[in-house]
């Protein structure tokens, strides 16, 4: 956990994002003062099970929980107002103050999945997936797709795009540097998807939660079949869709220590498959 912070310290300082010319970003922050714990909500990185937890500890009960069809955001912003950077600050004197993240890669699969492929009929992301497949789908060549939803590659180049114009972008994607700003604020502790299980016990042991809440996966996306499927969405783009991810994502992979290669390798392997 130290060397986690350290790091982030320091690339902060390497690249400059700890400047006054930066600004600082509270809106997805939740402070519990009760359990004096603060937390920077990064949709898609365990994101549904503390929720969850942050609806416990703001005496919310378990039977409540489990049975409302409240979304456990809107539950969560009745009793958390969005803070200020100030009303953070000064709550993070007496507070753990933590957030979780993941590879950007695999929090963008996992978002896709979720969003675009399973979304629910007529909701948003139903709308923005017919849009979507308006806009990039070309109908007249033998290959194309046959699915009702956008598929990878159509998704990502509408990510791309979006960037590009400058247009504001879902929650669910945007790189969570933006809306963390984590140079910003001094973070206790940094967990990460990939280590979870022990990084929540170690959280909920330091913050003393054992009594209100267990570590559980209430939207779990671990397990090779995940892996395999994330393996596969990537192995359908090409080289400048990467390129242009990567650039998209930079400071979540710098900040947190995550590479690109083992994704680079996927497209190399296919297209060496497909010349072979």
């Amino acid at each position: 956990m130290d060397a986690r912070r350290e790091y982030l310290r320091n690339e902060c300082s390497r690249l400059g994002l700890d400047s006054s010319s930066h600004k600082a970003y509270a809106w997805e922050y939740l402070i519990n003062r009760q359990y004096h714990v603060i937390w920077c909500n990064i949709f898609k990185a365990a994101s549904t099970s503390w929720m969850y937890n942050f609806n416990l500890m703001a005496n919310y009960t378990a039977a409540f929980l489990n049975r409302t069809k409240e979304v456990p955001l809107e539950l969560a912003r009745k009793k958390y107002a969005r803070p200020t950077v100030e009303m953070i600050r000064k709550a993070q004197g007496d507070s753990i103050t933590f957030l979780i993240v993941r590879h950007p890669l695999e929090r963008l699969a996992s978002a896709y999945n979720d969003k675009i492929v399973h979304a629910w009929p007529k909701s948003f992301h139903d709308q923005m997936g017919k849009r979507i497949i308006k806009k990039y789908r070309k109908t007249n060549q033998k290959s194309a797709p046959t699915e009702r939803y956008p598929v990878f590659e159509e998704f990502v180049t509408y990510v791309l795009d979006e960037t590009k114009m400058k247009r504001t972008r879902d929650m669910h994607w945007t790189p969570y540097t933006d809306f963390c700003t984590p140079c910003k604020f001094n973070f206790d502790i940094i967990l990460k998807f990939e280590t979870l299980d022990e990084d929540q016990k170690f959280l909920i042991q330091m913050a003393r939660l054992q009594e209100i809440i267990k570590p559980e996966w209430r939207n779990s996306g671990k397990g090779t079949n995940t892996l395999h499927n994330i393996n596969h969405l990537y192995s359908r783009l090409n080289k400048s869709q990467l390129d242009g991810l990567y650039n998209l994502y930079k400071y979540d992979f710098l900040l947190f220590n995550y590479t690109m290669d083992s994704y680079y390798e996927i497209i190399q392997k296919d297209n060496d498959s497909n010349h072979g």
